[in-house]
């Protein structure tokens, strides 16, 4: 019996023929809807691999009952919703998808940037709605970004990529990161900052770190009334890094300007969430990644990973290095 695999979202089937050839392969049907966790569960129980999604749950009840599991690869950098140390210990090995997506990822930030700061979103619905009837002088007027301050929370390969951007709009360039990156001050000419400073002297405060214990709700209302009245905040790092009651209430009561958003604490949200009701808010699905070419390398990749450790090789991009050593 071949070994079998599971994918918990619809992919394009064109990227599936060399899982194919070899495999077993069962996918969920849908594009847009995630699987439930009692069919991913279900489907665990006799697959030797997942290719999962950031909304799916891989956690410890899960892998109880997935006695032939062998890896679980994220179609994601990020991989909070897998329980790597039970993983680690059953022996499966946890794959991502780094680097291949830094540069499209950096794309979306600034362009949330600019959308944000030039009031795009409202202006495109100013025209749809027929409420453009002429010309004066300070007609949807947003804020500028050459020239001025960017303060990047998390100056990894996608902070570093977004660094590179604001260098060609003449910004300053500040960073807070767990460690220092000297080759990124040596090229970029950034400034590393203690966190306060960093949000207290920014013009654009840009959130790019990963959800770790560290890093969630490290937005507050302390922190937002720490920066600048005219400060613009971005997050295409993680929801839960950020209390969302605060940023609402810093929006409305005018601490700061605006916010950009891909992320949310809980996903998907719906129009009832009370940032969607603020008119400084451009809201977006989550989609960092989200460009046809970058997507199908990411997929590529996964099913690399899978192919790698199904064959009993090392995998391109190991989260949980000792798992392997188990195999």
């Amino acid at each position: 019996m071949k070994p079998s695999v599971y994918i918990t979202r619809k992919l394009p089937e064109d990227v599936l023929v060399a899982l194919r050839e070899k495999y077993d392969v069962d996918m969920w049907e849908h594009e847009d809807i995630p699987v439930s966790s009692e069919v991913l569960k279900e489907k665990a129980r006799t697959a030797s691999a997942l290719l999962s999604m950031l909304s799916d749950p891989i956690n410890e009840e899960l892998m109880e009952s997935a006695d032939s599991l062998k890896v679980v690869a994220n179609l994601a950098v990020g991989f909070d919703n897998i329980d790597i140390k039970e993983a680690t210990n059953r022996g499966i090995a946890v794959c991502n998808t780094p680097d291949v997506l830094t540069e499209t990822t950096a794309d979306l930030t600034f362009s949330l940037m600019l959308a944000t700061a030039r009031r795009i979103v409202e202006a495109d619905q100013y025209v749809r709605e027929g409420k453009w009837k002429s010309w004066s002088p300070l007609l949807l007027a947003g804020a500028d970004i050459h020239h001025k301050t960017i303060g990047i929370v998390g100056m990894g390969s996608i902070g570093s990529a977004v660094a590179r951007r604001a260098k060609g709009f003449n910004m300053d360039i500040l960073y807070h990161n767990r460690s220092r990156k000297p080759e990124v001050e040596k090229e970029l000419g950034a400034t590393y900052k203690s966190f306060d400073d960093l949000i207290a002297q920014s013009d654009f405060i840009v959130c790019l770190a990963p959800l770790t214990p560290e890093t969630k709700g490290m937005f507050q209302k302390e922190q937002f009334e720490k920066m600048k009245n005219s400060a613009i905040f971005i997050n295409v790092g993680r929801g839960p890094i950020v209390n969302e009651q605060a940023l609402y209430e810093a929006l409305v009561s005018g601490d700061i300007a605006a916010a950009g958003l891909d992320v949310f604490e809980k996903e998907p949200i719906d129009e009832t969430h009370p940032l969607l009701s603020l008119s400084n808010v451009v809201a977006l699905p989550h989609i960092g990644s989200s460009s046809v070419e970058t997507r199908k390398i990411m997929m590529k990749l996964c099913i690399d990973n899978i192919k790698a450790v199904l064959e009993g090789k090392a995998p391109k991009t190991l989260v949980n290095k000792d798992a392997f050593q188990n195999i």
